[in-house]
């Protein structure tokens, strides 16, 4: 699988009214459905037991290796304690081709969890190792490093629960309202 381009959708989108990273995904035609690849499943489950469901509830037909990126880096930032829940892929007019889009917290940390599902996918395909302990101790310290503090945080939650949009100036604490 192959990701060509990452977007980041800061703020309400064609996906959700939150923030999210945006991929497409390019999948070869023995990766459009994981049953394709023989014990490829077991072998991700193995290193990233706490995955959760490939595909959500609901939804029938094939789980292509887009649909596992998009399992892999939510289910990786919510391990990391990042508050996220949403996720889709969808099919472009494109044969094999996904989009891909996961909810982030912090932008890096969207990022980063990107780089380490996509890792974590080819571990498995290959059936090399995977430090997922550490990949979530890089996700941990990441989202404590760049996340607003206590006080700026709440105040933030306070405006955005109200409607009031918001626009962080800088890495710090300097947030721009309205």
């Amino acid at each position: 699988m192959e990701v060509s381009r990452i977007r980041v959708l800061r703020g309400p989108n064609l996906w959700s009214r939150n923030t999210a990273i945006e991929a497409i995904a390019a999948c070869a035609d023995n990766e459009c459905s994981i049953d394709n690849m023989p014990d490829f499943e077991a072998r991700l489950r193995a290193r990233f037991p706490q995955i959760g469901l490939l595909l959500p509830e609901g939804h029938s037909g094939s789980v292509s290796l887009a649909h596992v990126l998009q399992a892999c880096a939510l289910a990786l930032q919510a391990h990391a304690g990042c508050p996220v829940t949403f996720g889709r892929t969808s099919t472009t007019i494109e044969p094999g081709v996904f989009q891909v889009v996961v909810e982030y917290s912090e932008e890096e940390v969207g990022r980063l969890a990107m780089e380490l599902a996509q890792a974590l996918l080819e571990s498995a395909r290959l059936d090399l190792p995977f430090d997922l302990p550490q990949a979530l101790a890089r996700l941990r310290e990441l989202d404590e490093d760049v996340r607003l503090g206590p006080s700026t945080g709440s105040i933030v939650t306070a405006a955005t629960s109200r409607g009031i949009p918001f626009h962080r100036l800088t890495q710090g604490s300097m947030v721009q309202f309205g």
